[in-house]
């Protein structure tokens, strides 16, 4: 099982007692169970890893109801609240983000909620820009309009309409993806943009609703590097470790030590605060 081989990779690593470790077991047993990730050619790492995030989740959270009723047998009488529907893996990583969506023709207000684990974040300049540029290019409102219309139930017909999301839940580990592969003039190309990040003390208050409570400050953790083109790269990571605070460069079979200014990288791909 995926959950199992992903517990074995994990423990091997914090066992320290290798240079390296390989997480080959781990593939294997993911790629019998999504064929698509088990041949050797390039996949996006993104993608991969909302697929990993999701397969744990499946299988925690069928752990987590085993263990919710074993306890609901065992206390007599008692009554406990089931918490099938969650896992670890929500705990740590699922958000929820909250559309306002506003009529322009009878002003009506509603809100559509959505869970995240990745929020996508669109790079707004083609040379240099910060992650904060990219976070007030993603949360600024929309106007939809013409094909995009919404369904206004209290005009009872299309409407145009203003849309602005904002985070209702800040989750406590926060990945921002940034989309470095854009279509243009019809064709899909990689964008080399320079993306400042910060280290520490990422403010996410302006981008939080006044309902969610949750600490909104975060500090960068991990980063994953992507180099190359469309048809051909490499990824590496950069780790921050969680006991010593030094950085560690993970590019293959090489683990080195990095300053922390190393850890500012135009191949920035995955955020993790």
């Amino acid at each position: 099982e995926c959950a199992t081989a992903f517990a074995c990779l994990v423990s091997d690593m914090w066992l320290g007692e290798f240079d390296f470790v390989s997480p080959e077991a781990f593939h294997s047993v993911f790629g019998k169970r999504y064929p698509a990730f088990s041949r050797r050619t390039q996949h996006d790492a993104q993608e991969f890893l909302i697929c990993v995030l999701d397969d744990l989740h499946e299988a925690f959270k069928q752990v987590r109801a085993q263990l919710c009723q074993e306890r609901q047998s065992s206390a007599a009488g008692a009554s406990t609240r089931s918490s099938s529907g969650t896992s670890i893996i929500t705990h740590l990583f699922e958000g929820q983000l909250s559309y306002a969506i506003r009529c322009l023709t009878c002003k009506a207000l509603s809100d559509r909620p959505e869970s995240f684990t990745v929020l996508s974040l669109p790079i707004p300049s083609t040379r240099v820009c910060s992650l904060q540029d990219c976070l007030e290019c993603f949360f600024q409102p929309d106007t939809l309009t013409q094909n995009n219309q919404i369904h206004c139930c209290w005009c009872g017909s299309n409407q145009d309409a203003t849309v602005k999301a904002s985070i209702t839940k800040a989750p406590q580990i926060i990945i921002f993806h940034l989309k470095r592969f854009a279509w243009q003039d019809k064709h899909r190309r990689k964008l080399s943009t320079t993306v400042c990040y910060p280290f520490s003390d990422l403010d996410l208050s302006p981008y939080i609703s006044t309902s969610c409570h949750n600490n909104t400050e975060y500090s960068l953790c991990a980063v994953v590097n992507h180099a190359g083109d469309l048809d051909y790269g490499h990824y590496t990571a950069f780790c921050k470790h969680s006991i010593t605070q030094h950085w560690y460069s993970f590019d293959d079979a090489q683990v080195t030590k990095i300053p922390d200014s190393a850890v500012q990288a135009d191949t920035a791909y995955l955020l993790f605060y």
